[in-house]
């Protein structure tokens, strides 16, 4: 509990002064449910109910086990920057390095009445290196782009590099990783159709560019092989008003499924530093972990879409505490599987309270 204490302690309680349950309390066991494999407020009490016996070892709960309108009401009136610093401050303790993965994602079940098809919208930054979510930021108006430029205004990217799809190429996105004393690696479509094809013209013509290949591999029933060419575009960055690019970069792949015929794809990229032609098939190739280990198991495992909770402040504190989850899980030694720690934390208690040890 000390750890939980200095990780969550700068939260504050945003209830009355004569509040009965303490909010640390509270918070210890909706995280220790979550780890659990629990998804809302009335699978929280469900599971405390059922662990009473344990947490009455850690916890006072002089007042019994906290109620599900008293975990509702505190999510919904929770300050979500409070638990979005906790998340941050979890996983910066891990170090911030190497490749950062920017992406949207919606809470599919957190609509309002009648407007399911405008659900809300996060945006998130996965840290490749350490397999952890870093950080969090609601898309205001669903506006994923301006969403992306208040989180990263919030983050230390010295020594990373942050890479992007194309909705996020844009040179206000490019300047606000670069003031963080970032690196980006922006994917380009013909979303930006006159860099676009400035871009491809030039790669077409380059001298003597770095190249890069990789041997064919085969995984999931696909066969697929890469090859890369990046190039000193800094004459684009000035024409075009795009800050602080110096390279751009070309991967051209094949996929071929079994019994079909292959496919192919080019792509292009805008860089703030002329990685090689190898660093960049690498830092593409580890950009896409974002969806398989993060907004997969978010999905999957802890199963965020189906979580109906939509009111006020709740579905962003209840998806940082998801994410603070998935960073413990990581960190803490036992089965290689997300799903198979869940399944520890559920049926060993001795697993969940290591597990909840691991803050730091």
């Amino acid at each position: 509990m000390r750890q939980f204490r200095r990780l969550f302690g700068g939260v504050t309680d945003p209830r009355a002064s004569n509040a009965r349950h303490d909010l640390l309390e509270i918070l210890f066991i909706a995280l220790a449910a979550t780890l659990a494999g629990a998804r809302d407020c009335t699978e929280f009490v469900a599971f405390a109910l059922g662990r009473e016996a344990l947490l009455r070892d850690i916890l006072d709960l002089p007042h019994g086990i906290p109620s599900h309108d008293t975990f509702s009401n505190v999510f919904r009136a929770l300050d979500p920057e409070a638990l979005a610093t906790v998340l941050y401050k979890f996983a910066k303790g891990f170090g911030i390095k190497g490749v950062l993965s920017l992406d949207g994602k919606a809470l599919r079940g957190a609509y309002a009445r009648g407007k399911r098809a405008v659900p809300l919208h996060m945006v998130n930054v996965w840290a490749n290196e350490t397999r952890m979510a870093l950080a969090q930021r609601k898309a205001p108006n669903r506006n994923e782009a301006q969403g992306a430029l208040l989180l990263l205004a919030s983050l230390d990217l010295k020594g990373a590099v942050v890479t992007a799809d194309a909705l996020h190429c844009r040179p206000d996105t490019a300047a606000a990783i670069r003031a963080r004393k970032g690196h980006f690696v922006l994917a380009l479509k013909q979303n930006r159709a006159k860099l676009f094809k400035a871009a491809s013209a030039l790669i077409a013509t380059a001298r003597k560019p770095s190249r890069a290949a990789e041997k064919a591999t085969s995984a999931h029933g696909r066969r697929e092989r890469r090859k890369a060419v990046v190039v000193s575009a800094a004459q684009l960055g000035q024409a075009y008003g795009f800050p602080d690019l110096v390279a751009i970069g070309r991967i051209e792949s094949w996929r071929s499924i079994t019994a079909k015929s292959a496919e192919a794809k080019t792509r292009f990229f805008l860089l703030s530093r002329k990685l090689s032609a190898k660093q960049l098939l690498k830092t593409v190739r580890a950009h896409w972990s974002i969806e398989n280990n993060l907004h997969w198991v978010l999905d999957v495992l802890f199963c965020e879409d189906a979580c109906r909770a939509r009111k006020d402040h709740a579905p962003e504190n209840l998806a940082a505490i998801r994410k603070i989850a998935i960073n413990i899980l990581q960190v803490t030694p036992g089965p290689q599987r997300i799903r198979h720690k869940m399944l520890h934390a559920r049926w060993n208690n001795d697993f969940l309270l290591k597990a909840l040890a691991h803050m730091r």
